[in-house]
């Protein structure tokens, strides 16, 4: 594998001017992370806080307990009781398969920025991934998405609960989902690597109920030689160490809320939109009842708070009550998770993708209400893959490899096909169409009123035969040069598909299948620099 640096702009503006640390931007976080000593201070101010560290480990490794093993793993949760460790952590919703590559591309992301940070510091780092578990959102991580007949197709599990469920409580059917994957996997075609990698999906099903077990198996799985902890966001033991936390959010409320207000306000008088939707009542925090998920809000007029359409109402003291009683009744929305993450995780850097960078940057007065500092915000890698054959394709196509990355292949595409049209052809039918029109624009004036309908008729049905000739003569064309014009098609499904990033369509399966297990291995010997550039790497 080669790794290769390019230039590629962020997919937000807000983002684009974060990466070059440019104002007004720059002023919505509290860390400049483009200064060489942002992580030494980083861990000075994280050294003036308390954490609990002990608890924390523990509540890990029984998370942990039931999935594959490492003596890395071992070490890490033993670097987290340290007094002196930190943490680099990002999290990502339970997608089926790992979901879009960008989930993958995070994990790498947190990896090695903590293994830089502990050879630079000479203090224990510690890789974490927070699994957004109590996340509700179903048909976000239901699918993945794989090539049929030519094109992308999009492959979903099942249409799931239609409850706002927490993911972490969706338990799957075995069966089903087996079928399912051998359908993806009869996309991605047998190969060499099939039976093994198959066999490890197998063993993940055997040993897992519901959908973000699954996912953090495979990913402990593929990761744990290099040390990665993994926690789900709603696991029951972690709700008992939140529970301070929360009394501490219900408490707060009023103060959290205008903060995000006042800071969204900063952001949208400098001609950027608001990434958060937040009402000025808002309570920032889900009661969960086992089936819904329900937002809640502070209604003055009652004196408590009730859900967002109405469904529960509870006092202050009631909240407080049922928090002690049953803390896992509740759950973080995107304003709160970021701050109980500060309140859990002693965090060296949190590891953001485009659109987190954004809505955190809405979050800076609400830390500072709270009396702490947003940790270092480092944007996640941004990974395109270049199998050997479609850069044959784009070099027998004398593309420009960046260009296709940053915008797709449309331009180039439009200007092969004028290239091989025939423009006689073209012209005549367009020439006939317009004549047709003429003509029949003095047939409607000569012609009497009741005769009309069947004039208009007669000529749409001329009309219509000619675009069917059209259609034809392009098709014949196509095919006859299919080979060119699906060298483009190719290019643009595995670099630009459906134009977007690479990263948001293609699962990790698909390179594993092809590549084998080593292949996540060759991904992580690379040497990665978290300078904002865009990571190209040719297999």
């Amino acid at each position: 594998m080669e790794l290769e640096t390019i230039s590629i702009p962020a997919t937000n503006r807000f983002a684009s001017l974060y990466l070059d640390q440019k104002q007004p931007v720059k002023s919505f976080f509290h860390y400049d992370i483009t200064n060489s000593n942002v992580f030494e201070k980083r861990l000075k101010d994280l050294h003036k806080r308390n954490f609990a560290r002990d608890e924390l480990a523990n509540c890990i490794e029984t998370y942990m307990e039931r999935f594959p093993k490492s003596e890395k793993i071992k070490e890490s949760l033993l670097k987290l009781k340290r007094d002196d460790s930190s943490v680099v952590i990002g999290g990502q919703q339970a997608g089926l398969l790992t979901g879009p590559l960008y989930t993958i591309h995070k994990i790498i992301s947190i990896i090695h920025l903590a293994k830089q940070q502990e050879e630079k510091l000479n203090k224990p780092v510690v890789p974490i991934f927070w699994i957004a578990g109590e996340d509700h959102d179903y048909l976000e991580i239901n699918h993945v998405f794989v090539e049929s007949d030519r094109a992308l197709k999009k492959i979903s599990y099942s249409e799931g609960p239609v409850d706002k469920r927490m993911v972490s409580d969706i338990v799957y059917d075995k069966d089903q989902l087996s079928r399912w994957i051998k359908k993806v996997f009869e996309h991605f075609g047998e190969t060499i690597h099939t039976k093994n990698i198959m066999a490890l999906i197998d063993d993940a099903i055997e040993h897992t109920e519901s959908l973000v077990d699954f996912f953090t198996y495979i990913v402990v799985d593929l990761f744990k030689k290099y040390g990665m902890l993994v926690i789900d966001s709603a696991d029951k033991n972690l709700r008992q160490l939140e529970i301070p936390f929360f009394q501490e959010l219900i408490e707060n409320q009023q103060a959290i809320t205008d903060s995000v207000i006042h800071q969204q306000e900063l952001i949208k008088g400098n001609d950027f939109p608001n990434a958060i939707d937040i009402s000025g009542n808002a309570l920032n925090l889900f009661y969960y009842n086992g089936m819904e998920r329900i937002l809640l809000e502070y209604q003055q007029e009652k004196n408590g708070f009730v859900g967002k359409n109405g469904e529960v109402f509870f006092t202050k003291n009631e909240l407080l009550d049922i928090l002690e009683e049953n803390p896992s009744a509740f759950s973080n929305n995107v304003v709160t998770r970021p701050i109980m993450q500060e309140w859990l995780f002693p965090t060296l850097a949190f590891i953001a993708g485009p659109g987190e960078i954004a809505y955190w940057g809405e979050l800076k007065l609400a830390f500072e209400a709270l009396h702490f500092q947003m940790p270092p915000i480092i944007p996640r890698l941004n990974i395109s893959l270049l199998e050997r054959s479609i850069e044959s394709d784009v070099n027998e196509l004398n593309l420009d490899v960046e260009k296709v990355i940053r915008q797709g292949l449309q331009d180039e595409k439009q200007v092969y096909w004028d290239s091989i049209k025939n423009h006689d052809l073209d012209r005549l039918i367009n020439e006939s169409k317009a004549f047709l029109d003429t003509q029949y624009k003095q047939i409607e004036e000569k012609a009497e009123k009741g005769l009309l309908p069947i004039v208009e008729k007669n000529l749409q049905f001329h009309q219509n035969q000619l675009d069917f000739l059209q259609r034809k003569a392009d098709l014949m064309l196509a095919e006859k040069n299919d080979v060119i014009l699906e060298r483009y098609n190719r290019i643009e499904r595995l670099l630009k598909p459906n134009g977007a990033p690479q990263e948001r369509i293609w699962n990790i399966y698909y390179f594993l299948n092809k590549y084998g297990d080593t292949f996540i291995d060759q991904i992580m010997t690379l040497h990665y620099e978290f300078n904002g550039k865009h990571k190209l790497i040719r297999i």
